[in-house]
């Protein structure tokens, strides 16, 4: 594998390994407009403050390890995808965890 999908690797293992939390209690998929109200927010706020340290050359990312696509601002696109994909893997988590300790309480 190539030095440059490891970052983008690393993102499709997290979403692959919390996917099955998805058939615990309601879902997060099937709820979009929940998870782009919960997700898109603070993303924004965060591709902001990247763009804002990497014109300012304080935050920087090493060229061997993304794929080397960037968005305006030069942000590289796994640092946007990442701002999406781990909270997106924390609210499968919360979910799961959440309905599984309701349905202990019940018993």
């Amino acid at each position: 594998m190539s030095d440059g999908w490891q970052y983008l690797v690393v993102l499709g293992l997290c979403l692959a390994i919390t996917a099955p939390l998805e058939f615990f209690g309601a879902g997060v998929y099937r709820q979009p407009w929940r998870v782009v109200r919960a997700v898109a927010p603070v993303a924004a706020v965060f591709l902001v403050w990247d763009a804002v340290a990497i014109a300012a050359g304080v935050w920087t990312y090493n060229g061997r390890y993304i794929s080397g696509v960037h968005l305006p601002f030069r942000v590289p696109l796994e640092e946007a995808l990442f701002f999406v994909v781990i909270p997106l893997c924390a609210l499968l988590t919360y979910n799961a965890v959440t309905t599984i300790l309701d349905r202990g309480r019940r018993r």
